[in-house]
């Protein structure tokens, strides 16, 4: 953005119009910066990083109910998908079964209804949970829909010790980003370090947490806030399981990271270089980790539905691909991509068939798999990425300095910073002082936009997911189903981890309904605190 002669990134940066060595000296050197796959893996955390395997292309999807979602998983497989992103409809993500008054007429709706054990056994039949991990894209609910996902993994016979995959699992970004909480603060964290521990024991090579800087920066924060936010949240997921007696090593290097990626390319570049080294840091000298892989940045790069335009959609298609490049340029070991129509409506088949296409291109035409960190080097690059490491660490010493991200998540001072700067870039859009192709500049004003073809939303689906619900009550064992509930309620009353709880219920086809009913009977419900 331009102040009078001086153009600035969006986290604040002056940017130069000539970068020479003396630059890079001036903003830190190169001390930061070492080689791919050895500490502090600014570069990346792999030696060989694409040309060894490229990154896991996984896209966002799910809707309706679990049968269609299954189909559309199979497609997307069929059609060289690496790993599977699973959308959950608003009546799962905020813990309502499909028959309940407050889910009428959003039950998969903008993801897949689940509702038991038997939703995840519908969804996933046929699909090789070894070839293919999956991210469950869960918050508020993520307890219970991880506890599902394991049992049908088990149930299939699959072995817990070597099942991979992913949870989103980040409240705290929740309460900042989207909205979709159950639970207070401190009882959210708690169900977090819940699963942190239990996957620890049971699963290690599963990531029992994504945390998502991706929506905090949908939500108005800058670049450099969004990585450092994230960073303050990991903190306070690990600072929490370590308080039971976990060690670092046992769980870090489970630890994952979903963020976002739209704007100025060079800007994104940076941010995750400088993310990398700042995290192994983090890890290193104020945690003491030892393992190298407790040190690693691993992240999902997401191609940023923040900066679609419902105006000008196919704008869009060339907006992805630049998303794309700058994921593959980043070091990002999984890519997402949003697809074009996706500032409309649910992506169509041809729609993200062309997002996986245009991941696919990168690897085999544009030579993006074949040297390590192609920007490295750069005078503008690295002095870019000493800056934004600085910035980072000046936003997370301010955050620790007024209290830390819990206590400025659970008053809504993050919330209100965060929606401020929204506000602003708001205005800076509609006044035409940020430019947007199609927007605010180069708009058709005469010509017809072409259409988008819109996903309808079925209201026989949300019948059928009722009547599948339905049956499944009928079917079970009611006396086990009691039970394993009563036990839910005693654990997290007695504040013991609900996880095994969880299991037992979610193997007795308890729905997501009843099991999140007990749990507010113990820890309430949240009460989002409103700043002007």
């Amino acid at each position: 953005m331009k102040e009078g002669s001086v153009i600035r990134n969006e986290s604040g940066i002056a940017i130069q119009p000539l970068y020479t060595a003396a630059d890079v000296e001036a903003s830190g050197g190169v001390a930061m910066l070492g080689n791919p796959g050895t500490y502090p893996f600014t570069r990346g955390i792999h030696p060989l990083m694409y040309r060894k395997q490229p990154w896991t292309m996984r896209q966002y999807a799910g809707f309706g109910n679990p049968a269609e979602t299954n189909q559309r998983f199979k497609y997307l497989i069929a059609n060289g998908q690496t790993g599977l992103n699973v959308a959950f409809d608003l009546p799962t993500q905020i813990g309502l079964d499909s028959d309940d008054p407050l889910a009428d007429g959003e039950v998969g709706r903008v993801g897949m209804s689940i509702d038991t054990l038997r939703d995840f056994e519908i969804a996933f039949d046929g699909i090789d949970l070894d070839k293919i991990t999956v991210s469950l894209t869960i918050n508020g609910a993520a307890a219970i829909l991880i506890a599902m996902y394991l049992a049908m993994a088990e149930k299939r016979g699959y072995d817990l010790k070597r099942l991979r995959g992913t949870a989103q699992n980040d409240i705290l970004k929740e309460f900042i980003g989207r909205g979709t909480w159950i639970f207070p603060v401190e009882p959210s964290i708690r169900l977090v370090g819940d699963t942190i521990e239990y996957c620890a024991e049971h699963a290690p090579k599963y990531s029992p947490v994504s945390v998502c800087g991706y929506h905090i920066r949908e939500s108005g924060a800058t670049p450099a806030q969004e990585m450092a936010y994230a960073f303050c949240i990991a903190k306070a997921y690990a600072d929490e399981v370590i308080a039971r007696g976990l060690p670092v090593d046992e769980f870090a290097g489970r630890l994952s990271y979903n963020f976002n990626i739209f704007g100025n390319l060079f800007e994104q570049v940076a941010k995750f270089r400088a993310g990398r080294g700042l995290w192994a840091k983090i890890m290193k000298e104020q945690y003491h980790a030892e393992q190298p892989g407790s040190m690693w940045l691993r992240m999902i790069a997401g191609g940023g539905g923040g900066g679609l335009t419902f105006e000008q959609p196919e704008v869009n298609i060339v907006r992805g691909a630049y998303y794309a490049l700058i994921s593959a340029l980043s070091g990002a070991q999984t890519m997402a991509l949003c697809s074009y129509d996706e500032a409309y409506t649910i992506p169509t088949e041809y729609s993200a068939r062309l997002s996986l296409r245009t991941m696919q291109l990168l690897v085999e035409e544009m030579g993006l798999a074949e040297t390590v960190d192609p920007l490295g080097g750069s005078f503008y690059v690295e002095t870019l990425t000493n800056q934004m490491r600085a910035e980072m660490e000046r936003i997370m010493a301010e955050t620790d300095a007024e209290g830390g991200i819990v206590r400025l998540v659970a008053d809504g001072t993050i919330q209100s910073r965060v929606s401020a700067q929204a506000y602003k870039m708001q205005r800076d859009i509609d006044s035409g002082a940020f430019p947007k192709v199609g927007v605010n500049c180069y708009r058709n004003e005469h010509e017809d936009e072409h259409k988008v073809e819109f996903h309808p939303y079925d209201e026989d689906d949300a019948r059928r997911q009722v009547e599948s619900l339905n049956r499944v009550r009928a079917e079970r064992d009611a006396p086990a189903v009691a039970e394993a509930l009563a036990q839910l309620r005693a654990d997290a009353q007695a504040g013991r981890n609900v996880m095994p709880a969880l299991m037992r219920a979610v193997k007795a086809y308890a729905s997501v309904g009843e099991m999140t009913r007990e749990l507010v009977a113990v820890y309430g419900r949240y009460r989002e605190p409103v700043r002007f």
